[in-house]
């Protein structure tokens, strides 16, 4: 009986061993797949330049204060980069781009006399139309330490307005704000080539109730958005149904 048993042992170990051989393999072929299909996922997301703020003399400023001096500016990019930024939160590409006395920002200057309810908006000339899906937005965005809140403004292919927040200006110095675009916000790749997409609207920023009124400045600079192509991409698809 004990040899029986011994071999019976011999038998359940062996084929927990390949037991285990089996699950780690179909592991790592499963974690391979997702780290696949992620990767592919990630590859079909597109960099997007909206403006770089090169050639911003055609935007307009619009304040909800009748008082003050509401105006953009094209202001030149000051001081060795270390000082203006963060080299650590810089890509190569960023580095290149952001040459002082070379790169210029938007300057928007407005005045806030109402608190909380006052609000300057930066727009330009023509809506810009978002090919693909929008799944995340972001700017450059210069703080003086108020508490003044930034949000782009997004229209939808059916026409509705949505605002979506960047984040609080309170903060010194130069720093790069995103804002994912959330699934509820209806987006169709179905009209895209008929330019019915996500469009960009505006940046604009509202007045915080606990900052006093006053002159109030803000500059933002490399608006991008990441959208994924992939289901514009089908054959056929470089024929435009615009003519």
């Amino acid at each position: 009986m004990n040899r029986v048993h011994k071999i019976k042992g011999f038998n359940l170990a062996i084929a927990v061993m390949f037991g285990i051989v089996f699950a780690s393999g179909s592991y790592a072929q499963a974690t391979a797949e997702t780290n696949d299909a992620g990767t592919k996922a990630q590859a079909t997301l597109e960099d997007i330049l909206l403006n770089d703020f090169e050639n911003s003399e055609d935007w307009r400023a619009f304040a909800t204060s009748p008082l003050g001096d509401t105006r953009i500016k094209k202001v030149v990019q000051q001081g060795p980069i270390e000082d203006v930024f963060n080299p650590a939160e810089l890509s190569a590409e960023e580095k290149e781009r952001f040459k002082p006395g070379v790169n210029h920002v938007l300057g928007v200057k407005s005045f806030f006399k109402d608190r909380g309810f006052d609000r300057v908006e930066a727009r330009p000339p023509h809506e810009y139309v978002i090919k693909g899906t929008g799944r995340q937005l972001s700017v450059w965005a210069l703080g003086r330490n108020y508490r003044h809140t930034l949000y782009v403004k997004l229209r939808d292919y059916k026409g509705n307005i949505h605002k979506l927040r960047l984040g609080r200006l309170d903060y010194l110095g130069w720093r790069k704000l995103t804002v994912t675009i959330p699934g509820w916000l209806p987006q169709s790749t179905r009209y895209s080539l008929l330019d019915k997409n996500l469009h960009f609207v505006s940046l604009f920023v509202e007045s915080d109730v606990h900052e006093a009124g006053g002159d109030f400045y803000f500059y933002v600079d490399d608006l991008r958005i990441k959208a994924d192509k992939t289901e514009m991409m089908y054959p056929g698809s470089l024929i435009k149904d615009t003519w």
